[in-house]
């Protein structure tokens, strides 16, 4: 018989929270030393180089883990490069752990490059991968959600560039979390305390006259830290700086009444908005039970009023994954854990392009996983968007296929 959870008792709310509350990539069971170089002639996948900027205190006493989960006094940066496995070794959408240090590059996520750096530097690197083949100027901003160690925050956003297929500059913003589910109120804090921080990064990207665009992807909590990043943007300057293009809210762990006040200052034109709900957003549904039953946005219904008039009036995209299912339990993280998903949010951030609606579905265009995908988003805002059957049963195929792999 399954144990009925009383919603009403405060100790059982707190017991759901608890359970439900395991974020993307934060688990605190996983080994630590991931982060260690290995030896540059060690026989890998492709390779992702990452920019880190971070407000989180460096580790004294883990060094190869780089920053831990406290707060730093000071804004601090790191160069890394992650190996991702061979295709043929790993599914899209999956970050592979290392079960034991040192990993095994060929089946695992390692890394080949762990270097901490200034802000010369930093700036430095990220010119001269702003001038890459490809890239033209456009970077990524990843803001990661709560209970994400630094190493959970390097390895999932290394895999979404690398699934993504983006052809942008990757930068991590990842703030103090301590990687805890009984962390939540100091994750909160913490980010509340970095967004200056944020603003700050976003800001001196805008003003570099080698950036053309400027997407950012957050998730969970780390979109509560986004909005009041750009909101301190918009109230500094009268708008959000125009090379942010794109924003895209994925699972976010933000009142609703709370969002629209900060979308009211973001000034006009604001960048423009996806939204990425789940209506059975577990994490979220324990989250709206310790905000006092309030509405989170990323658990919504698009559909319904007053949110589908003000979705629209604002120009937002919304894609509805309710009816997909992936191996995230929690339906918290399928923004990065479905193949076709991921390919269509790298489409997204990196097109920069508006394409009318033409005899292609759009549903079409979502499953193809190419470029135009994103413009065709952008064609058509305000609209809901369901992801399609199709999807569903490509990514039941694939959960189906990997129990029979490991049966």
């Amino acid at each position: 018989m399954k144990q009925r959870i009383d919603s009403g008792n405060p100790a059982c709310v707190a017991a759901l929270l608890l359970s439900a509350l395991l974020s993307l990539g934060g688990c605190s069971e996983r080994v630590t030393g991931v982060l260690r170089a290995q030896p540059a002639t060690a026989n890998g996948g492709a390779r992702v180089p990452i920019l880190v900027a971070t407000t989180r205190q460096a580790d004294g006493t883990m060094p190869d883990e780089l920053f831990n989960g406290e707060r730093g006094t000071r804004m601090a940066f790191a160069d890394i490069t992650i190996s991702i496995p061979p295709d043929a070794n790993r599914q899209i959408g999956e970050v592979q752990w290392p079960a034991s240090i040192p990993g095994d590059p060929s089946r695992e996520f390692v890394s080949f490059r762990t270097d901490k750096i200034d802000l010369a530097t930093a700036r430095v690197r990220f010119a001269e991968r702003l001038a890459k083949p490809g890239v033209r100027g456009r970077a990524l901003i990843f803001v990661h959600g709560f209970n994400n160690r630094f190493d959970d925050a390097v390895l999932r956003f290394a895999q979404i560039v690398h699934d993504s297929r983006a052809p942008a500059v990757p930068v991590l913003f990842t703030w103090p979390s301590r990687g805890s589910i009984f962390a939540y109120a100091y994750d909160r804090e913490s980010a509340n305390y970095s967004r200056d921080a944020l603003a700050s990064v976003l800001q001196s990207l805008s003003d570099s006259p080698n950036v053309t665009e400027i997407g950012i992807l957050a998730h969970s909590m780390g979109n509560w830290l986004t909005l009041e990043a750009l909101r301190t943007m918009s109230l500094k300057n009268g708008r959000v700086h125009p090379k942010i293009r794109d924003v895209m809210l994925a699972a976010p762990d933000v009142d609703v009444d709370v969002f629209r006040t900060q979308l009211s200052v973001l000034g006009k034109p604001a960048p423009r908005m996806t939204l990425f709900i789940s209506q059975d957003d577990q994490a979220l549904r324990a989250s709206r039970r310790l905000w006092g039953d309030l509405p989170r946005l990323g658990a919504i219904d698009p559909k319904a009023e007053p949110y589908r008039a003000e979705l629209a009036a604002a120009g937002i995209t919304v894609v509805d994954l309710t009816a997909l299912k992936t191996g995230d339990s929690l339906a918290h993280g399928k923004f990065a854990e479905s193949p076709d998903v991921v390919r269509f949010i790298g489409a997204r951030l990196a097109s920069g392009q508006q394409i009318t609606e033409g005899r292609s579905t759009l549903s079409d265009r979502l499953i193809e996983g190419t470029s135009e995908v994103g413009g065709a988003l952008g064609g058509i805002a305000a609209r809901v968007v369901t992801a399609p059957v199709a999807i569903v049963e490509r990514a039941g195929a694939r959960a189906g296929e990997r129990r029979r792999e490991r049966e």
